[in-house]
């Protein structure tokens, strides 16, 4: 959501990317947390190849699902203890076969110093009515957002922003927020600090797009918006 007036540089993220993945891949205790915070730690690492693997010519098996990984060399006790870690609590009586992972981003929360924190409930098309939300121009805050997964995991989900003001665009970013496995109470995911720009061209409306795919380029959510940033905010709030 970020309007800072700059496109954020993909290659350095995608270059970050790799280099979690590949730390996660050598000790799964390493959670990924450089752009937010998860309230139980998911794995970072893809399920899929990377384009390293590629390049290497490794030949990864059919994707398994939840029940046949928990099922698969469990009298092997170091794979058990990593399965119970990715994977958390599921139990596989209750996990269906040949499910596609669910991902439903259930809201939306604006955090920032010494105001209330503005919970906005993500409509189910995915396009809020009208204006969703005003920022202060200046002020500091961040987005938590309230992620459900269900069936099976879920691979390197990605949030994507783009905004535009007056048809321009004016920022583009992608952050990884992790690979996440199934349960039954919802994922917290906050991101990192943002400041929203200033002066009298930083104010007035802007249009946005968020977006929440995976490894497969699966989308799972696309939200059309618009906000406002004003001299102050809301006196309704």
């Amino acid at each position: 959501m970020g309007s800072d007036g700059k496109e954020k540089d993909t290659d350095d993220w995608d270059n970050e990317t790799n280099r979690i993945s590949s730390a996660t891949l050598q000790d799964p205790d390493i959670a990924s947390d450089s752009e937010g915070r998860i309230s139980r730690q998911p794995s970072q690492a893809s399920c899929y190849a990377t384009e390293d693997d590629e390049d290497l010519n490794i030949q990864l098996g059919p994707k398994l699902t939840i029940r046949e990984h928990l099922e698969k060399d469990k009298d092997d006790e170091s794979l058990r203890r990593w399965k119970e870690q990715l994977l958390g609590g599921v139990d596989a009586s209750a996990v269906e076969e040949n499910q596609e992972p669910d991902v439903k981003i259930m809201s939306l929360t604006i955090l920032s110093p010494g105001r209330p924190d503005l919970v906005l409930p993500v409509p189910e098309d995915g396009n809020p009515k009208g204006l969703w939300f005003t920022l202060k121009e200046g002020s500091h805050y961040r987005l938590r957002f309230s992620i459900k997964v269900s069936n099976d995991i879920v691979c390197g989900l990605k949030y994507i922003n783009t905004v535009w003001k007056t048809g321009i665009k004016v920022d583009s970013s992608k952050q990884m927020l992790g690979t996440f496995s199934p349960q039954v109470e919802p994922y917290t995911h906050e991101m990192a600090e943002e400041t929203t720009p200033s002066g009298i061209f930083a104010r007035g409306s802007y249009s946005a797009r968020t977006k929440f795919v995976d490894d497969d380029n699966k989308c799972y959510l696309e939200i059309n918006y618009t906000f406002d940033i004003q001299k102050d905010w809301p006196s309704s709030d």
